[in-house]
C-alpha cells in the first residue's frame, strides 16, 4: 500500500525541523570543546593508581561530556544579545535565529540536571561536586563577569581545569598532589591562551561589550601577561619528575617545548607585539598542550 501523499508532505517538514533544531542544539554544546575535556579528564583517569572498569570509565566520561554540553549550552543562551554583535559569533544558532533561546536554556538544563547523579552514582560524590563547582563556576560567575572585569580569565579557567583533576578523583576519590599539578597545568594554560586571543579579536570583544584585559587596558597590559603567565606554566611543568608524577623522558620534552613557548611569550614583556604575534602564540600554545600532555601519558610514573 503506497504512502498518502498529503501524510508524507506533513511529516516532512517536521522531520527536517526536527533535524535542524537536533543540529543547532548539538552546535551551542561546542562539541571540539567537550571532547578536549573529556580528553583531559581521561589524563587524569591514566595517571590515577588503579583501575574503575571499563563501564565506570564511560559513565564518567558520558557524565562529563554531558555537563560540558549544559554548561556551553548556558553560556550561549546567557550571552546570545552580546554574541549577536560580534563577528565571530553572530551565526551561532541562537543570535541567527535558527534555534530558540529557550530550547537551548532548557536543553543546558536538563543535561546539567542528569549528568550530576550519573556522575556521583557511577562514580563518586567527590567527583561529582567537582563537576558541580566547574559548571556553577563557568555559568553562573565566569560567564556574566566576562561583561564587567577582566578578571573573569581567571575565573574561567578554574572549571576549565577541573576536569583532569574529576579524572584523578574519580580513580582514586581523593585529592591528591597529581590530580592538582594537572589543575595547575590547565589553569595556566589557559591564561597565555586566551589572552592571545583576547589581542587579535579585540575589536570584536569591545563591538560585543565585553570587558577583556586588551578592552580594559590596551594590547601592551595583555601582551606582559602573556610573558608572565607563560613563565609560571612552564616552570610549573617542569615540576613534574621532581613530584615524581613523570620521569626524564618527560622533563626533556616539557623543557623543549617549553623553551619555545617561551621564545615566542616572552617579547610579550618589552612592547606590544600586535595581532599576528598573538596569533602565532596562541596556535603555539595548542602545540606545547599536546605535546606536554602526550609526554605526560607515555611517561608517566
Amino acid at each position: 500500500m503506497s504512502p498518502n501523499p498529503a501524510e508524507t508532505e506533513a511529516v516532512t517538514p517536521w522531520l527536517a525541523e526536527l533535524s535542524a533544531t537536533g543540529r543547532d542544539l548539538v552546535e551551542i554544546a561546542k562539541p571540539r570543546i567537550t571532547t578536549m575535556v573529556v580528553f583531559t579528564t581521561a589524563i587524569g583517569v591514566w595517571l590515577a593508581p588503579g583501575s574503575i572498569g571499563t563501564a565506570r570509565t564511560a559513565l564518567l566520561f558520558l557524565g562529563t561530556a554531558m555537563l560540558v554540553a549544559s554548561a556551553n549550552m548556558l553560556n550561549c543562551w546567557y550571552e546570545r544579545d552580546t554574541d549577536a554583535l560580534m563577528l565571530r559569533t553572530r551565526l551561532r544558532p541562537i543570535p541567527a535565529g535558527r534555534l530558540d533561546a529557550w530550547s537551548g536554556f532548557a536543553a543546558g538544563i536538563a543535561l546539567g540536571v542528569f549528568s550530576i547523579p550519573i556522575l556521583a552514582l557511577a562514580v563518586n560524590p567527590l567527583t561529582a561536586l567537582l563537576g558541580a563547582i566547574a559548571h556553577t563556576t563557568y555559568v553562573w560567575a565566569y560567564t556574566p563577569l566576562k561583561r564587567v572585569t577582566p578578571l573573569a580569565l581567571e575565573v574561567g579557567a578554574i572549571p576549565g581545569a577541573i576536569p583532569p583533576l574529576m579524572g584523578w578523583t574519580a580513580g582514586t576519590g581523593a585529592l591528591a598532589v597529581p590530580g592538582w599539578f594537572l589543575f595547575g597545568l590547565l589553569f595556566f594554560w589557559q591564561l597565555p591562551h586566551f589572552l592571545a586571543i583576547a589581542i587579535y579579536l579585540e575589536e570584536d570583544y569591545r563591538r560585543g561589550g565585553l570587558d577583556v584585559l586588551t578592552v580594559r587596558r590596551g594590547a601592551l597590559a595583555a601582551s606582559r601577561r602573556i610573558g608572565i603567565y607563560t613563565a609560571a606554566l612552564v616552570v610549573l611543568s617542569l615540576l613534574a619528575q621532581p613530584l615524581g608524577i613523570a620521569g626524564l623522558g618527560y622533563t626533556i620534552a616539557a623543557a623543549a617545548f617549553g623553551a619555545g613557548f617561551l621564545a615566542l611569550a616572552l617579547p610579550g614583556l618589552s612592547g606590544k607585539l600586535g595581532g599576528a604575534w598573538a596569533r602565532r602564540t596562541m596556535l603555539y600554545s595548542i602545540v606545547w598542550l599536546t605535546a606536554v600532555l602526550a609526554a605526560l601519558v607515555l611517561d608517566a610514573r
